[in-house]
C-alpha cells in the first residue's frame, strides 16, 4: 500500500470512526503531507527512526514571524504522525512503531488574565441601546458567564432557551456539556434578542455599516470587537476570547470551586489542561505564609 492511500484510509477513519472535526482532519493532512514531502518517501516502510529525527531538526529550525517555530506548534506534527503509525499498526501495515515517537518537553504554561476591574471595564464599555452594541454587550457577558470557547459562541443559534439559565453546547470532539448563565448575562442576551430585527437563525449576527445585520457572526469578528473595548476601556494589555475563558475560569476557583468541576464546566477531556489555572489562585498562601511562618523566632 502507498503512504498516500494509507493517508487517506487514516482521515477517513478519523472522520468516521474516531468522529474527528474536520479541521482536525484538515490540519492532521497538512502535518503529515509536509513531512513526507520533506523525507521524499512514498511507502509506509520508509519511516524510520532517522527520517523523524531529520524531520524535527528542520521543524527546529524554521522561522515564522513570531521567530523560531514553537515547541508546541512541533508536537503538533509528531502527534499527527504519532496517532498515523497506531492507525498502520492497527491495519497491520509495516512501518516505525509509535512508540518510538517522543514529544518535545514543553515549558509550563503561562495563563494570560485581566483583573476584575478591568474585567468590569470592559463590560461597561459595551454601553449603548442600538442593535450592535446590545449584541456586544450579550457576546462579552455570555462569555464571562459560561466560559465558552469563541468558536462555541458563534455556533449558537436564536432559538436557544434561556428560561432554566443554562443550555448545552457542543464542544471540541464532538463532547455536549452543560453551561450555566448569570443573571446579567441573560438579561444583556434576552434585550439583544428582544431589539432584533432580523429572522437570521444565528443568535449572533454580523453587522454591516449600515447598521444591517446577516449572517453568522465570525470568531475573527469576536476577536476584533474585543479588542475593540479593550481599547476603549483603556486596557493596555491583549484581550481576546479566551483570555475572558481564563477569566471565567480563576474567577471559580478563586471562589472555591474545586478543578473537576471547572474542568467539566470548561469541557476539558484531560484534568492536566484545566490544572494550568491553579498556580494562579494560589495568591493567598502568601498571606498564610506571612501569618503563620517564623514566629516561634519572635
Amino acid at each position: 500500500m502507498s503512504l498516500e492511500e494509507l493517508k487517506r484510509r487514516f482521515l477517513e477513519y478519523l472522520e468516521i470512526e474516531r468522529g474527528r472535526s474536520v479541521k482536525t482532519i484538515e490540519n492532521y493532512d497538512h502535518y503529515l503531507t509536509r513531512f513526507f514531502e520533506y523525507s521524499n518517501i512514498n511507502k509506509p516502510a520508509q519511516i524510520t527512526e532517522e527520517k523523524v529525527r531529520t524531520f524535527r531538526l528542520w521543524l527546529n529550525r524554521q522561522e515564522g514571524t513570531d521567530g523560531f517555530l514553537k515547541r508546541r506548534t512541533q508536537n503538533y506534527y509528531l502527534i499527527a504522525l504519532r496517532a498515523f503509525l497506531k492507525y498502520a499498526q492497527k491495519v497491520e501495515i509495516k512501518t516505525l512503531s509509535p512508540e518510538k515517537i517522543e514529544l518535545a518537553k514543553l515549558p509550563q504554561r503561562s495563563v494570560d488574565l485581566i483583573t476584575v476591574e478591568e474585567l468590569n471595564r470592559l463590560l461597561k464599555a459595551t454601553a449603548g441601546t442600538d442593535e450592535k452594541a446590545l449584541r456586544d454587550k450579550a457576546v462579552l457577558e455570555l462569555l464571562f458567564s459560561t466560559g465558552l470557547r469563541v468558536s462555541e459562541l458563534c455556533s449558537l443559534n436564536a432559538d436557544i432557551d434561556l428560561s432554566r439559565e443554562e443550555f448545552s453546547v457542543r464542544g471540541k470532539g464532538d463532547k455536549v456539556r452543560i453551561v450555566f448563565v448569570s443573571p446579567s448575562a441573560k438579561k444583556a442576551v434576552m434585550e439583544y434578542l428582544k431589539a432584533r430585527k432580523d429572522m437570521e437563525e444565528p443568535l449572533f449576527v454580523s453587522y454591516s455599516k449600515a447598521g444591517k445585520g446577516g449572517g453568522r457572526l465570525t470568531p475573527r469578528s469576536v476577536q476584533r470587537l474585543i479588542k475593540h473595548y479593550a481599547t476603549k476601556a483603556g486596557i493596555t494589555k491583549k484581550v481576546t476570547p479566551h483570555i475572558i475563558r481564563h477569566s471565567f475560569a480563576t474567577d471559580l476557583l478563586q471562589n472555591g470551586a474545586d478543578i473537576r468541576s471547572v474542568q467539566a464546566l470548561l469541557g476539558h477531556a484531560n484534568i492536566a489542561t484545566t490544572q494550568v489555572y491553579t498556580h494562579v489562585t494560589d495568591s493567598h498562601l502568601k498571606d498564610i505564609h506571612k501569618a503563620f511562618h517564623g514566629k516561634q523566632r519572635g
